[in-house]
């Protein structure tokens, strides 16, 4: 029997791959104490923004209770505060359920006023003496599905059309009174789907028939904003155009009134404008803009150039950029000369430009439109008012920012509306009828109530439960931001019905 000699490693090469071995655990053990130095950093910043939450809690109770004693509202002063979003103590009966009757409130508590420090950006307060603007002509984009709030919001009566503070006035009735004092009902435009043309007629009964613009599809915001620019500037070429989104919530009126006719006051030097928001915390969920140079117009004290936009953050991101007071919450409004935007369209995106042009062409003849939109509009492009020229524009300095400090929220979701909505210490706010909900050691979240039965929860803290009547959602609050997810889910198994 032959006998085979085994070869054993030289004993050099047995050290090297022992430190090789040695060298990797070593890397592995430093990657796991970074990931856990990052896990603690970011523990003591949840304690952190918990024990702010409590504390803004605590104020607002506090709020509650002065005007109970004492019967009177804190006044706010325009520009220099941050109101805080109030909402009524008495609950409305599942209003959503019933878009033709929208019940009246009548008991709203104060608003509570937090200072907002901003440092060197303070905003300075300006007159706004004057609420009628001539030339100044509102739009208010009506698109969307509120997919996020869905089974609340459906694409046949999405969130716009909701009442989601109990205040009596569904979110574009709320806009439409915030806008009116500037322009009037002869210069208020809404663009909207044509599934949304009726619903917006019986919630805005003054909204002029031709001042109520039908887009085919969904093609996103420029488009949509776009399409009113170029009909508008046939209609009066002089025309000074802004854009408010239909299903956003403001407080402050004073200070954002304040803010729009200070944006028309830069409007009228050829810029594009938007408006800040002075964030209140480090949101992951909305676009950022970084504040540039003073332009320095006396009518504009407060309007900066925009340095650049951000994309939507990642948390840590989004503290840095509070940290520094150069930032300010992107909000989606926009105000500029009519003709401008079609001019930054036509140099950003000309195909899209030349397709509403041959629209707006034919938009009086009402057979001709019809034609030119069953034509022209599947073309277009579908994409956003911020890429399609704020972007590009803002590089060349032709973007400019008025920093304002209104109360903005665009309610996004449902750990967002429950913000919005009051509660008792340690409980689910109620959006409906609070007397079908019963909870026992349940702390935060939000509940729906909207198919009329009865709802228990029993140690279960920071839930999202919509109970619709064809429909039943539950998550929680720290993921409310996907549940778009299970609407897609749902359109693929076959329930578009319910969407």
């Amino acid at each position: 029997m032959s006998y085979i000699p085994r070869t054993l490693p030289a004993q050099g090469d047995t050290t090297t791959n022992v430190l090789g071995v040695e060298a990797m655990f070593t890397q592995i053990l430093g990657a796991v104490q970074k990931s856990q130095a990052e896990i603690s950093e970011l523990r003591q910043e949840c304690a952190d923004l918990r024990l702010a939450n409590a504390s803004l809690e605590r104020q607002v109770r506090e709020g509650f209770n002065n005007h109970n004693v004492n019967g009177s509202r804190t006044t706010a002063s325009p520009g220099s505060v941050t109101p805080i979003h109030g909402s009524p103590q008495l609950r409305a009966k599942s209003p959503f359920l019933s878009p033709h009757h929208i019940p009246t409130l009548s008991a709203v508590p104060p608003a509570l006023l937090v200072p907002s420090p901003l440092g060197e950006n303070a905003v300075t307060p300006i007159s706004c003496s004057q609420r009628d603007i001539p030339g100044f002509y509102v739009v208010i984009p009506a698109g969307g599905a509120g997919t996020r709030l869905w089974p609340l919001s459906r694409e046949e009566h999405p969130k716009f059309l909701l009442d989601l503070t109990l205040k009596g006035r569904s979110l574009i009735q709320a806009t439409w009174d915030r806008l009116l004092p500037l322009s009037s009902a002869l210069r208020t435009t809404v663009v909207a789907g044509p599934g949304h043309v009726k619903s917006i007629h019986e919630q805005l009964p003054d909204l002029l028939p031709h001042n109520l613009f039908c887009e085919p599809g969904p093609k996103d915001s420029m488009a949509a904003i776009g399409l009113a620019a170029a009909v508008l500037a046939k209609r009066d070429p002089d025309a000074i155009i802004g854009s408010f989104a239909a299903d956003h919530m403001i407080s402050g009126d004073e200070a954002f009134l304040s803010a729009v006719a200070e944006a028309v006051e830069v409007a009228k030097q050829d810029y594009l404008v938007t408006i800040g928001i002075a964030p209140s915390h480090p949101s992951t969920g909305f676009g950022y803009i970084r504040l540039g140079d003073k332009l320095g117009i006396k009518q504009a004290p407060n309007a900066r150039l925009v340095s650049s936009f951000k994309e939507k953050p990642d948390a840590r991101t989004a503290a840095a950029y509070i940290g520094t007071g150069n930032y300010r919450w992107n909000a989606g409004m926009f105000v500029t000369r009519a003709t401008l935007l079609m001019d930054l369209l036509k140099d950003y995106e000309p195909e899209l430009y030349d397709g509403l042009q041959k629209i707006a062409s034919v938009w009086a003849d009402e057979e001709k439109r019809q034609a030119t939109l069953a034509e022209v509009w599947p073309t277009l492009e579908k994409i956003a008012i911020d890429n399609a020229v704020a972007e590009p524009a803002a590089v060349e300095g032709k973007v400019a920012v008025v920093p304002a400090t209104f109360g903005w929220d665009d309610v996004g979701d449902f750990s967002s509306l429950a913000d919005l909505l009051p509660a008792e210490s340690n409980q689910p706010r109620v959006l409906g009828d609070g007397s079908l909900v019963l909870t026992e050691q349940v702390a935060g979240g939000i509940v729906v109530p909207g198919s009329g039965r009865l709802i228990t929860c029993l140690g279960v803290d920071d839930l999202v439960i919509v109970d619709m009547p064809d429909t039943l959602l539950v998550t929680t609050r720290a993921r409310s931001q996907e549940v778009k997810r299970l609407v897609k889910k749902c359109r693929d198994a076959g329930w578009k019905a319910l969407l």
